[in-house]
């Protein structure tokens, strides 16, 4: 089995931010979270920031730009009619059915374009849109986590991430290959 991040990996750039990016046509206090986005997306890419506080920022976004699910849906179907040029085509020609795309990303951002993926397993962060808060924020060993409750001790045959953050899913896999600018070099 082989697992694959999504972001930078799959998809070139930050989809959740991209989604941000997208949705300030629709939602003008977005342009507020701009600052506070970009500050923790430099902290994540450095590895410097945890889980709490990760969730913290994402479940504070969430009240101030989540009014209906239905708008939102509809948005993430909009924003990858545009958005879907970015999906690196390479990558996504190695999935397989039975493969696992695992992401930090909210889970209604990856279902609107499961099909394209090649796989419908997919292990992202979970939202409670009624409550507008993280259920499960799937960064980190969360990802492990995650992958352990549904998958059990099934070996990893190959994982593909971008980034060191992931550290916890290079652990468990046997082979890591690091995807950068479009290249794929293994360094594991």
């Amino acid at each position: 089995m082989k697992v694959f991040d999504f972001d930078n990996t799959l998809y070139n750039g930050e989809s959740a931010v991209d989604l941000a990016l997208f949705m300030i046509k629709r939602n003008k206090r977005i342009i507020l979270w701009l600052p506070r986005i970009f500050w923790n997306l430099l902290k994540y890419k450095l590895c410097l920031v945890n889980r709490d506080s990760m969730e913290q920022t994402i479940n504070e976004f969430l009240r101030v730009i989540l009014r209906d699910k239905e708008e939102l849906f509809e948005q993430t179907r909009q924003f990858w009619r545009t958005h879907s040029r970015k999906l690196n085509r390479n990558v996504i020609s190695r999935i397989s059915p039975d493969d696992i795309i695992i992401s930090a990303g909210p889970d209604f951002l990856l279902r609107a374009i499961k099909k394209k993926l090649g796989t419908s397993h997919l292990l992202c962060s979970e939202i409670d849109y009624d409550s507008k808060k993280v259920i499960r924020l799937n960064f980190g060993e969360n990802k492990v986590k995650h992958f352990r409750e549904l998958y059990g001790d099934t070996a990893i045959d190959s994982f593909y991430t971008d980034s060191y953050n992931d550290r916890a899913m290079m652990d468990i896999s046997d082979k890591v290959f690091l995807v950068s600018s479009g290249r794929i070099k293994r360094i594991k």
